[in-house]
């Protein structure tokens, strides 16, 4: 269940939670939860728990706490709410009428959020004169849409404060969106200033959202670093961040260019140097030669073509990738040496064949779980383990040889035919892959690319940050 709930949910709490929250509570939070044993989940993450906040009479009175599975009774989302009657009259209810009438027009998914939301789903209290309305609207900043949908919530009467949640649990202000620019975004590990969508800032937040993504079996995610004692979360950020440059650079060269050999040359030059400053910032450690090669290629491919349409990239990426490098000498890897050792194609492969699993496999899997209503991370999730049930994997090959691919194949199929992760059977057999991956220290970083990539790709397809 978890996994499943998003940021602003409602979630009715068990006395077993109530009574274990109070041992830490100030007195304020004790009454509200004796009041109404009601929570909102809270935009952070806790390790097998989910984050959520009691709200107090005053406004200043919120106390961060966590509940696990077993102790949420009932969960309450913003959307299911619009239709509630509200037991009193008051400016904010009248306005969160125009205001759902408004987003229904236009197709987009709504809901009260803060005071309004927490009395109209608990009945309790929490509305008050000064109160603004909070809402949320579900739709990626680039949504053409919003700009029409911020004119009709002007002079309501009350202060409307609309918050657009997109992608892995991310947030920005509506005003913020239409403003134009960078925006700062709310994501589960803390504010971060994101800058106008190009396609270099969109293949780094792809990197950065693949890392983020939790539960990733055996991989780093916002749990702990899996089966890499070397890697963590913030050095896979940092990481990512100084890719930037380099992915700039890759688009720029190649805007208006001809594929051939001189550009095949070109961009080869700027990725070993990509390479160069991000081993240098990570102190040698291998965070994302692959991405370098894989996204860049991406990057390059979107920039000459001009498309938004994620074959046509990926196709354009192949015939580059398919170009030989004169420039470079002998290459040396892990994945090199697996593909040599167990006959697979590895990234090279992928590439030259025009990312089949980013683009047959992690992108339909990723569009029929947002179109099962499915949340993003779950929908995310599933998509990686598609990628896992086919893909030869260089780097499980690597650390754990046939065995481990096998054990990862195997793994993710099971988890997918039970329901995927977001389902109870499925996320049991997740539990059986991740300790199996654990066990043999391997772990699925070529299906990770490919989800990286094939995040880039919708990314540039919806304009928009992954």
């Amino acid at each position: 269940m978890t996994e499943c709930l998003r940021p602003h949910d409602l979630v009715r709490l068990t006395p077993r939670a109530i009574s274990r929250i109070e041992q830490s509570a100030p007195a304020w939070a004790r009454g509200s939860l004796r009041d109404a044993p009601w929570a909102t989940v809270r935009r952070a993450y806790v390790s097998g728990a989910v984050a959520v906040g009691i709200r107090g009479p005053l406004r200043e009175q919120r106390f961060a706490a966590s509940a696990r599975d077993a102790e949420i009774a009932e969960v309450i989302r913003p959307e299911e709410l619009i239709d509630t009657v509200p037991s009193r009259d008051h400016g904010v209810f009248a306005a969160l009428g125009t205001v759902v009438r408004a987003a229904r027009a236009r197709q987009l998914p709504v809901g009260p959020i803060g005071a309004a939301g927490f009395e109209l789903g608990t009945g309790v209290r929490a509305v008050h004169n000064a109160s603004d309305l909070d809402v949320i609207v579900r739709a990626p900043p680039s949504c053409e849409k919003l700009q029409s949908f911020a004119s009709d919530l002007r002079d309501l009467g009350v202060r409307v404060d609309v918050e657009v949640a997109f992608g892995n649990g991310y947030g920005v202000a509506l005003e913020e969106v239409v403003r134009g620019g960078p925006v700062l975004v709310k994501t589960p590990s803390g504010p971060r200033m994101l800058p106008a969508f190009s396609i270099a800032n969109a293949a780094v937040q792809s990197l950065i959202a693949e890392a983020e993504l939790t539960p990733k079996p055996a991989l780093v995610d916002r749990r702990g670093s899996g089966a890499h004692v070397d890697l963590s979360l913030e050095l896979l950020v940092r990481s990512a961040e100084t890719l930037r440059e380099t992915f700039e650079a890759v688009a720029a060269e190649s805007r208006g260019a001809a594929i051939d050999a001189s550009l095949r040359g070109r961009l080869g030059a700027i990725g070993r140097e990509g390479e160069r400053r991000m081993l240098a910032v990570t102190g040698g450690v291998n965070t994302h030669r692959g991405a370098i090669w894989s996204l860049g290629l991406l990057v390059a491919a979107a920039s000459l073509s001009r498309s938004r349409d994620p074959e046509t990239i990926a196709t354009v990426a192949a015939a580059i990738a398919s170009i030989s490098d004169a420039t470079r000498g002998a290459y040396d890897s892990n994945g090199a040496r697996a593909c040599a050792r167990f006959g697979v194609r590895g990234a090279a492969g992928e590439a030259r064949d025009a990312f089949p699993h980013a683009v047959q496999r992690a992108l339909p899997a990723l569009r029929a779980g947002r179109e099962r209503g499915r949340p993003e991370s779950i929908a995310r999730v599933d998509a990686l383990l598609c990628v896992m049930t086919t893909l030869d994997d260089t780097c499980l090959l690597h650390r754990g040889g046939a065995e481990a691919l096998r054990a990862a194949q195997q793994g993710a199929g099971a988890t997918l035919a039970a329901g995927g992760i977001g389902a109870p059977g499925g996320a049991l057999a997740f539990d059986a892959l991740e300790s199996e991956l654990l066990a043999r220290n391997a772990s699925p970083g070529g299906a990770a690319d490919s989800l990286a990539a094939a995040l880039l790709l919708d990314s540039i397809e919806r304009q928009t940050w992954a």
